[in-house]
């Protein structure tokens, strides 16, 4: 009999190897082999391991990411899937325990006279060698107060992997926490350097409105003195109402942006404190990307796909080992009786142990499907993984080529400020002697408004530049 059984448990182990015989797992590849370095960029500085406090200046930007830090949704969300990935490390690492558990149990069994327990007994209460407190009734209580296990034998090391999965996304989760916290650093920055922005065209827009008024005053009392008319009154008026209107859009837009401001940093309608100009702010000194290959070690989101990657792998195994049989065995330990006076009584003390040898059968094609769906969600996994490294490598070379080609168009745009204004200048005494009309006047003014804005548009432009090259090659989550 146990004979049969052993090679019954033989035969169940060779349909689950030949069940797993032709089952592969999903291997890890760059989408192409990186380039050395970037276009145009030889350095190896690796600006990412410098913390914020080192890359940005501001001390007003500063205190906002420390808000920001403690008080964003997003970080505290993502500081929550920490929580929760450690959570279910903690439960696949005791899988590979014994899972112990204290039993106090009572029941009741009416045995019928033609049945194996009817039956036997029957004879072993007519038997001599018996005492009254060892013969059964009928019913028969069942009473057991103890403990019981169950523990699954790793052989395969299905619990090993789904161990190692949980690790990985453990991982990954704490890299995800890097990622938010990089991102919300830029989008802090971001958003300050705009108002920093939109406050310098505040000032040029109503240094603008005064001179206009001004203009305006001038031609109402050459109109007086038969030296100007009412259409140049009206156009001189019109283009200050124009000003004016771009004063109230760009107050709107502060708002916006304070508001925004307060919303990433987890509060309310807050003044905002901050610098006086953007364009009295220098860029920070370090502003070089390193190599392509720093890449995957500084940026947290490919680090999280790489995790995340080698999680779906363990997984793989982890259902390829799902095929193989598997040994489970459970001891108990403690009293059991049919008579409750008895239960604790020494010779109630009782032990033993069960194995048992498993293995699908009919549930393979289950099993399959679970497979191949495992198998496509680590394809998906591979894919993510070759995206983002692509991305990663974009984003840093369009920063590069945003902070060299923004550089180069702000100082042309402070020449061509300068030019407007010697113009404005001109125009007005030309205008004084006769030798221009208002016209010229109107259009010297507002290009030289349009090209102030702009001047403040590109130095913007610059600082964010370098927000993206510092977050690009992995940098903003060290404080």
């Amino acid at each position: 009999m146990h004979q049969y059984k052993f090679r019954l448990y033989i035969i169940f182990a060779v349909l689950g190897l030949s069940a797993c015989s032709k089952l592969k797992t999903v291997s890890t590849k760059l989408p192409d082999e990186m380039p050395a370095t970037y276009t145009g960029a030889t350095d190896t500085t690796n600006v990412a391991a410098m913390p914020v406090s080192s890359f940005f200046a501001d001390e007003y930007l500063l205190k906002l990411i420390d808000t920001a830090f403690g008080a964003n949704p997003d970080v505290l969300s993502a500081l929550q899937r920490i929580e929760i990935a450690n959570a279910n490390l903690k439960y696949n690492r005791l899988q590979l325990l014994p899972n112990i558990t204290l039993n106090a149990n009572a029941g009741l069994e009416k045995y019928g006279d033609y049945t194996l327990n009817g039956v036997g007994n029957y004879d072993t209460n007519l038997s001599p060698n018996i005492n009254s407190d060892q013969r059964i009734p009928n019913p028969t209580p069942e009473y057991f107060l103890g403990f019981r296990s169950s523990w699954e034998i790793d052989l395969w090391g299905k619990l090993r992997n789904r161990k190692r999965a949980a690790f990985s996304r453990f991982l990954a989760s704490q890299s995800g926490y890097k990622m938010v916290t990089t991102s919300l650093t830029a989008q802090i920055a971001t958003a300050y350097y705009q108002l920093l922005a939109l406050d310098y065209e505040l000032r040029v827009i109503r240094k603008n409105i005064a001179l206009q008024n001004n203009a305006l005053e001038i031609v109402k009392i050459q109109k007086l003195g038969g030296r100007a008319t009412e259409l140049a009154v009206q156009q001189f008026l019109a283009q200050l109402k124009r000003t004016q209107g771009l004063e109230f859009a760009t107050l709107q837009q502060v708002t916006e942006t304070e508001n925004q401001l307060n919303f990433l940093t987890g509060g309310f309608a807050n003044a905002i404190p901050r610098d006086t100009s953007i364009n009295t702010l220098k860029l920070p000194s370090v502003l070089k990307a390193g190599v392509p290959s720093q890449l995957l070690l500084n940026r947290p989101d490919i680090r999280e796909a790489e995790f995340e990657l080698q999680a779906m792998n363990a997984d793989i195994k982890a259902v390829r080992a799902a095929f193989f049989p598997s040994l489970t065995l459970s001891p108990y330990v403690g009293y059991n009786s049919f008579r409750s006076s008895l239960l604790f009584n020494p010779g109630s003390f009782a032990y033993g142990i069960i194995g048992g040898l498993t293995t699908p059968i009919f549930s393979r094609r289950l099993l399959k499907a679970d497979y191949e769906r495992t198998i496509a969600q680590g394809q998906q996994a591979l894919y993510g993984y070759q995206k983002t490294v692509l991305s990663s490598f974009q984003e840093v070379m369009n920063s590069l080529k945003s902070i060299e080609n923004y550089s180069q168009m702000y100082e042309r745009k402070q020449q061509e400020v300068q030019a407007l204004n010697n113009a404005v200048s001109v125009a007005n005494d030309l205008y004084l002697v006769g030798r221009a009309n208002y016209l010229e006047i109107i259009t010297a003014q507002r290009n030289v408004l349009d090209a102030e804005l702009e001047l403040a548009n590109t130095k913007k432009n610059i600082f964010l530049g370098a927000i993206n090259l510092y977050r690009s090659v992995g940098g903003g989550w060290k404080r």
